[in-house]
C-alpha cells in the first residue's frame, strides 16, 4: 500500500511539462533543471497545456511512483507565469486538488489563540 504521510513538500512545476514523459523524463527535470533531489518527504507535480490532467512523482525509499490525475470536465487552476519550482503549502495543495486557485484571496489566516479586535 503507498503511504504519503511523511510528504510534508508539495512542488508543482509551474508552466507547461510535456506529459509525454514518463518516470525518467520528470526525475530528470527535477534534478538538471530544478537542482532537486527526489526524497520520501516530497512530491512534485507537472501539469500539460490543456490543464485537465497533472502527473505526480514520488520516491517512496525503493522505487518512484507515477501518479496520474485526468478531469473529465474542469481544469485545474495552475500557475502559469513562469518555469520554476513553487512549494506549496498542505492547503494550497488541498486547494489545487480541488479545483481551486492556489491563491485563495479570501482564505482564512492561521493564527494563534488570542484576545482578537
Amino acid at each position: 500500500m503507498i503511504n504519503f504521510s511523511s510528504v510534508r513538500n508539495y512542488y508543482i512545476a509551474c508552466g507547461y511539462t510535456d506529459m509525454r514523459k514518463q518516470i525518467d523524463g520528470l526525475v530528470a527535470i527535477v534534478q538538471l533543471q530544478f537542482g532537486h533531489e527526489l526524497d520520501e518527504e516530497s512530491i512534485f507535480l507537472f501539469c500539460g497545456q490543456r490543464a485537465d490532467r497533472i502527473k505526480a512523482l514520488y520516491w517512496d525509499g525503493t522505487g518512484y511512483i507515477l501518479l496520474y490525475k485526468r478531469l473529465l470536465e474542469k481544469r485545474f487552476q495552475w500557475p502559469r507565469n513562469a518555469q520554476e519550482l513553487k512549494l506549496l503549502s498542505r492547503q494550497e495543495f488541498r486547494w489545487l486538488m480541488e479545483g481551486l486557485s492556489i491563491c485563495q484571496k479570501k482564505a482564512f489566516v492561521r493564527s494563534r489563540p488570542g484576545i482578537t479586535c
